[in-house]
């Protein structure tokens, strides 16, 4: 994963004139940096504070349902909290358990802010279900506040549970309140499992009882920086963070850290060999992998702001948020990490001390016998790579729609289970409320438009103030259902000079956008990896194969999603955000293995090593640490499978798994085999691909023996 020097042994390299800064440089940027993050971890702490998870926080910016939210909450009492109260029993309701319904929601209503009217109580046709819709402004937009109301409500509804009676609370409110609470455990239980699996990684990496503490220490004081940079960010531009951008942060710190950390170790190592002053080793690994290191992480930062493109505020938002993640964990592991490591000198690596003058131990090397393999029949390995890639791609056919609202949760909070039991009960109505908001000079004309509108069952005057009425209008269609979203456009269609919004409205205005985003972005995150390739590969040639390959990764892991999160994990539907997030993550990390491997490819073919032999070198001497590093990489994704939010889970199953598949078979393969195919054209039109190897001195002819005489 990066130039590392070439197999060939080298003599080692006399120590130069010992030079006082040689210890004075370390101490100060280890300094420095105890400086930083005394000044960081207070604010670092405060992040979390900073966090939004408000609606608006994730809607689309220029979307009607957002400007229906911003609306809602300049009314007076700010935002409205819808709430359901769901009775069931399985075999009809008895009058004893209404009027124990009845009793409840005076209680309830009597003890919160419910509005003048009393709480009106709709059965269902079968006799089973009585359903109380609720609306209060009282929480605003105070999470806190939202949750504190529906945990209550719980706690006064929990006493009414008997045998065969059950009592839950649903709607919008109850579902964003259990949404929070999850949001609410993600920053502590993240960042223990990281850590956890970084550091396993790390030992079995290093086979050190001490090695692995350095780069986990070091990149865990760029997550303490990266964290108090992006509240600076907030406060100072009031960039907006959500829990899953600081989630996803999280991961490219570590991620992205501890491969940099994996590249600069394993070449400071080889120096070490060479060269006697650890610091002067660090200087010729710093000389050596620095370039790379440096594309690399310019590659997944420019990736990650070309998200500013986007109009979705959840992912125009975690564009800067990762960005500056990744920034922080290059300047650690470029000036942190190789102080630490120069002052604690060769015996950090015990039991394994690179000796100076000793050679590297000589192991039958995986990558070389794969390598040879795509060596010798080139066209055979990439062609049957492109099956591969293309079979799993064909999954995509069997992906499932977008993802409701309430289908996000892996395990069912009580939100959900009432949103699921009103629609079995009520197969024509809605319980979940499209919010509309109109000038008040035309709140009549409007309310009498909404109610005219097919597909609309019910339609009543709300709140005003500020120049704008509410109307609370109710489908006939169940929620994010084609009837329910005819009937959004239907709404639309008639307004004038007014936004439609809610829960329904959302979900259609976010499809709409992830749609546009990813024509946006897409072609805006391809051109700035080309170009970054181009200025370091001095090539159109090899740029346009490392893109080419990481798309073909993207999919083909977006198919094996068709395959797996349906059939086999149980997910409704897939996030609308995520094909748009897991291309940039892959393309921007995938490119990251090929820009190592081409790096030392080019480095090889300018010593004059032949385009065949240059190719195998490159795959033998970086195949152990890109392994190494897209392990690390995919593990720490795979933290995100552990989280209880269904699109965090397919988040990082994608690029998990394509980070997997792009290592061990797009890198290792399918470019090694191009490469060899191409020769010196895969250097086009840069002066490596008009220069010819020298051709082999022919072996001198076999002195033929004289005939005996006889």
């Amino acid at each position: 994963m990066g130039p590392l020097p070439p197999a060939v042994a080298t003599p080692p390299v006399k120590p130069p004139a010992r030079r006082g800064g040689r210890r004075a440089l370390p101490w100060a940027v280890v300094l420095l940096w105890a400086a930083v993050l005394a000044l960081a971890l207070p604010f670092a702490g405060k992040l979390g504070d900073a966090q939004r998870d408000n609606v608006v926080d994730y809607l689309p910016a220029s979307a009607d349902s957002t400007r229906a939210a911003r609306v809602e909450q300049a009314l007076p009492g700010g935002e409205s909290t819808e709430l359901v109260v769901v009775y069931h029993r399985e075999a009809g309701l008895t009058g004893a358990d209404r009027a124990l319904a009845e009793r409840r929601l005076a209680e309830i209503t009597g003890a919160h802010d419910f509005g003048d009217a009393p709480a009106e109580g709709i059965p269902s046709q079968d006799g089973t279900t009585l359903m109380y819709p609720l609306t209060t402004t009282a929480p605003g937009t105070d999470n806190d506040a939202r949750i504190a109301l529906v945990d209550d409500v719980r706690e006064r509804l929990a006493a009414d549970v008997s045998d065969g009676l059950r009592a839950e609370l649903g709607g919008p409110g109850a579902l964003a309140s259990d949404m929070e609470k999850v949001f609410e455990t993600i920053d502590g239980t993240l960042m223990i499992a990281t850590v956890l699996v970084v550091a396993v990684l790390l030992i079995i990496t290093y086979r050190s009882p001490f090695l692995w503490l350095v780069p986990l220490l070091v990149v865990g004081a760029a997550a303490v920086a990266s964290q108090a940079l992006v509240y600076g960010l907030v406060r100072g531009f009031d960039l907006t963070v959500t829990s899953q951008s600081a989630a996803i942060m999280t991961v490219l710190v570590f991620g992205a850290g501890t491969d940099y950390a994996l590249l600069l170790v394993a070449r400071y190592r080889e120096e070490l060999r060479r060269i006697a002053h650890p610091h002067d080793a660090m200087l010729a690994a710093l000389r050596g992998c620095g370039p790379a290191v440096l594309a690399s992480s310019g590659t997944v930062a420019a990736g990650l702001l070309c998200l500013l493109a986007a109009d979705l505020n959840s992912a125009s938002g975690l564009g800067p948020v990762g960005a500056v993640g990744v920034v922080c964990a290059l300047a650690a592991m470029l000036t942190l990490l190789p102080a630490v490591l120069v002052l604690l000198g060769r015996r950090v690596f015990w039991p394994l001390v690179p000796v100076h003058g000793s050679e590297p131990p000589h192991r039958r090397s995986l990558f070389a016998a794969m390598g040879g393999s795509a060596g010798r029949r080139p066209g055979v390995v990439l062609a049957a790579g492109a099956l591969v890639l293309g079979a799993l791609a064909l999954g995509t056919l069997n992906q499932p729609g977008d993802l409701a609202q309430e289908d996000s949760f892996t395990d069912r909070p009580e939100s959900v289970s009432a949103t699921l039991l009103l629609g079995e009960a009520y197969p024509g109505r809605s319980s979940q409320p499209i919010t509309v908001v109109v000038p008040a000079d035309t709140t009549d004309a409007a309310l009498e438009r909404a109610r005219a509108t097919e597909g609309v069952v019910r339609a009543e005057p709300g709140r005003s103030g500020g120049g704008w009425s509410e109307i609370t209008v109710l489908a006939k269609d169940a929620p994010e259902t084609p009837g329910e979203r005819r009937t959004i456009e239907a709404l639309r269609a008639g307004l004038d000079g007014g936004h439609v919004g809610g829960p329904g409205a959302q979900q259609l205005d976010l499809a709409e956008t992830n749609a546009r985003d990813r024509r946006v972005v897409i072609p805006l995150v391809l051109v700035a990896v080309l170009l970054i390739l181009v200025a370091l590969l001095r090539s159109l040639v090899a740029p346009l194969i490392l893109t080419a390959a990481v798309v073909a990764v993207w999919g083909a892991v977006t198919g094996l999603g068709g395959l797996v999160f349906e059939p086999l994990l149980g997910f409704e539907g897939i996030d609308p955000g995520i094909p748009l997030l897991s291309f940039v993550f892959l393309v921007a990390l995938g490119v990251d293995y090929g820009i190592f491997l081409m790096h030392r490819m080019r480095e090889e073919s300018l010593a004059g090593a032949d385009p065949r032999a240059a190719a195998l070198t490159a795959l033998r001497t970086t195949g152990g640490v890109i392994a190494s590093a897209g392990i690390v990489l995919a593990a720490t994704f795979t933290v995100l499978m552990n989280l209880p939010l269904v699109p965090l889970v397919e988040m990082g199953f994608l690029v998990a798994v394509g980070v997997l598949l792009d290592t061990f078979l797009v890198r290792t393969y399918l470019v090694t085999a191009v490469s060899v195919l191409l020769r010196e054209r895969v250097w086009w039109p840069g002066p490596l691909s008009r220069r010819r190897p020298p051709a082999p001195a022919p072996e001198p002819a076999a002195v033929r023996e004289p005939a005996s005489a006889g």
